[in-house]
């Protein structure tokens, strides 16, 4: 039988309530009738980048390596054995003109390739995966191939025989069902007679995909973005969309269409860490921009792609002659109203046709569109101009981000802020990286800025500790700063966490909010954080006083709270980063006495250093209690180093 509490007594289910040890009660005024600001649907959203082989390798399922041949070193990632040649003589692909030939004669014992995957490839006991390639011969009779999935100890775990024949290039497929789950499965293919045939584009994918799409994303790795239920995805960078020089900056136009004819690119952190290089990191763009629309409407968030602004990386680049000039950008212009036209056009446009003909006749409806990632300074300063003008002129309805440059403060970012009102941009975007200090500090940062100015856009932030690993303390540190964004939500329109994912791997940087490896996906405490908020994002924010003042850490408790009149909800946020319990009661103005339902969401642990890994990802979990209770004022001793959602049912009005 169901009971009903009073929320005074709301401890006795949720919290360890005593009255020793607890301080000074600290009483939360909110008044209900007197909502403070409208909350943007966007306000809590994720940010991708291919960094930590989060594509190819990652969200990208497909789990063969240098799949065309076009790294550097054409057979990187593969093992070649017996008569083996990379040739480009009439090829399959014009962008992608690499292919390999194998030739097996009465000399060898044997030729084929082997290919190592991601650090391996994750295959699971009893699922189906899809190997196919490109394939042509000069033989009259068919020419048999046998291929192999190889298990970690080397024994054979799915075995299929195809027979190629024709001068012509010609797709062949067939499936392969693994007998057991491997992490560190290879593929291997030999000639099992004598002969010689040409292969590109050899690809192996999981049947079991997001949304079954064929040849789509890793099915664990979208769901958990899915699940987070952001508002907004920023894609696909970060720097890769400067590239250390312009030749290898992001080009989305290289990433639409047939995917064996997307040109492959290198990705510019396979070289940027000397501490963590990866040679055999490149984009294939299997994961290109019409899939990153398709998963942005997949997961109900608004898509935000950024673009190249005529700057290479301008840390690796200090000599001006590797940007593209102030008066030559007209292609990086056109670029971005191409784009446009690509996700909104109607299907007699050149580029809305292209969407129509890749399955999505319907426009994407974007509404945003950032160009420059990082940039600052002058050289930022005399590009954006021309994009603003030519972006205002043909599509005004479009809402523009700017840049304030890598970091939260200073000379630069003051620049940056002064040039995009200039510009009248619609938002800038601020990145920082940052202490627990910083971030404790920083709950208060919005509020004073300029509310007739352009809106932020906090697009990368985390908080770095020293082990810079995803640390509980970390976690809780960016709770009880976002408590200042929900607290702003009239100058702060929409956030970003970043970066996305890390395979445990193959990874350059840290912290990240989703890690994996080939067979497992592991959600960080601040991925609980995240989804806690974006769960639950209200459409208005309230005042949240205490003693006529936002908490914003004072006895170390950060608060806010908001209302979503869409649902009939109140959401109240509470972040603890003391080490001892703290005392609380809320006064709620204009809740009516009656039963109400009450869902919390509690997310606390003791070991500021605790994290989920792949051994253990269940270290730090949410944990989640639904009672009714009877009153308007709420009464609890919150537990040390803890953060508290707790969702109020009050009735749609």
């Amino acid at each position: 039988m169901k009971k009903t509490f009073r929320l005074f007594n709301l401890l006795l289910l949720v919290f360890t309530s005593t009255a020793m040890g607890v301080s000074q009660t600290k009483t939360i005024h909110i008044d209900l009738k007197k909502p403070k600001t409208a909350i943007s649907p966007t306000m809590y959203g994720i940010f991708f980048e291919d960094i930590n082989f989060g594509a190819d390798g990652g969200l990208y399922a497909e789990l063969i390596k240098n799949r065309s041949f076009e790294f550097y070193n054409h057979l990187l990632g593969w093992l070649p054995v017996g008569g083996v040649e990379i040739k480009s003589t009439n090829p399959c692909f014009d962008r992608n003109p690499n292919y390999v030939q194998l030739t097996f004669d009465d000399q060898l014992t044997g030729t084929g390739l082997e290919n190592e995957g991601f650090k391996g490839m994750g295959v699971k006991e009893g699922e189906n995966y899809l190997f196919s390639f490109y394939s042509r011969n000069n033989r009259k009779t068919a020419l048999k191939i046998k291929v192999e999935l190889i298990g970690s100890n080397n024994d054979i775990i799915a075995s299929k025989t195809i027979e190629v024949s024709g001068e012509k290039w010609t797709k062949y497929s067939t499936n392969l069902v693994s007998k057991k789950s491997d992490k560190q499965a290879r593929l291997r293919m030999m000639l099992t007679q004598t002969g010689c045939a040409d292969f590109d584009h050899i690809s192996l994918f999981p049947e079991k995909t997001y949304k079954n799409r064929p040849c789509g994303l890793r099915e664990d790795l979208a769901k958990a973005l899915e699940e987070l239920k952001p508002g907004l995805f920023r894609f696909p960078g970060g720097c890769i969309v400067e590239g250390t020089t312009l030749a290898t900056r992001y080009q989305w136009k290289n990433t639409i269409g047939a995917v064996e004819n997307r040109p492959v690119n290198i990705n510019r952190w396979n070289y940027t860490f000397d501490h963590r290089r990866f040679p055999d990191y490149y984009q294939s763009y299997g994961l290109g921009f019409f899939e990153y629309f398709q998963l942005s409407e997949d997961i109900g968030a608004e898509p935000l792609p950024v673009l190249n602004c005529g700057l290479s990386c301008q840390f690796e680049n200090k000599d001006d002659k590797q940007h593209c000039p102030a008066d030559a950008l007209q292609p990086y212009i056109d670029d971005a109203l191409d784009l446009i036209e690509f996700a909104n056009g109607d299907t007699t446009t050149k580029w809305g046709k292209m969407r129509a003909e890749l399955g999505h006749p319907k426009p994407f409806n974007l509404k945003y569109l950032a160009v420059g990632n990082e940039q600052w300074g002058e050289p930022y300063a005399l590009r954006i101009g021309s994009f603003v003008k030519a972006i205002r002129a043909k599509y005004p309805k479009i809402r523009f981000v700017g840049s304030s440059g890598p970091y939260p403060d200073g000379k630069d970012f003051e620049f940056g802020w002064n040039e995009m009102r200039r510009l009248k941009a619609d938002l800038v975007d601020e990145h920082y990286y940052r202490s627990p200090d910083w971030f404790l500090k920083n709950a208060t940062r919005y509020d004073n800025y300029d509310r007739k100015g352009p809106k932020v856009f906090a697009g990368e932030y985390a908080c770095h500790v020293k082990t810079k690993k995803n640390s509980f303390e970390a976690a809780l540190c960016e709770a009880a700063f976002m408590t200042g964004l929900e607290r702003n939500a009239d100058i702060v329109e929409m956030t970003a966490y970043a970066p996305l994912f890390a395979h445990v791997e193959n990874w350059q940087w840290r912290p990240d909010l989703i890690w994996f490896d080939n067979l497992n996906c592991v959600r960080t405490p601040s991925y609980y954080v995240q989804q806690m908020y974006a769960s639950h994002v209200g459409t208005h924010a309230l005042n949240t006083l205490c003693n006529g003042a936002p908490l914003t850490g004072q006895d170390s408790l950060y608060a806010s709270s908001a209302t979503d009149k869409k649902r009939g909800q109140l959401i109240l946020r509470i972040a603890n980063t003391a080490k001892s319990k703290q005392a609380v009661r809320y006064e709620i103005e204009g809740l009516k006495f009656g039963n109400y339902k009450a869902r919390i969401i509690e997310l606390s642990q003791a070991a500021p250093d605790a994290e989920n890994t792949i051994d253990n990802p269940n270290a730090v979990v949410p944990k989640e209690q639904l009672i009714d209770i009877d009153n308007k004022n709420l009464s609890f001793d919150l537990k040390p180093q803890s953060f508290l959602t707790i969702i109020i049912e009050t009735g749609k009005k």
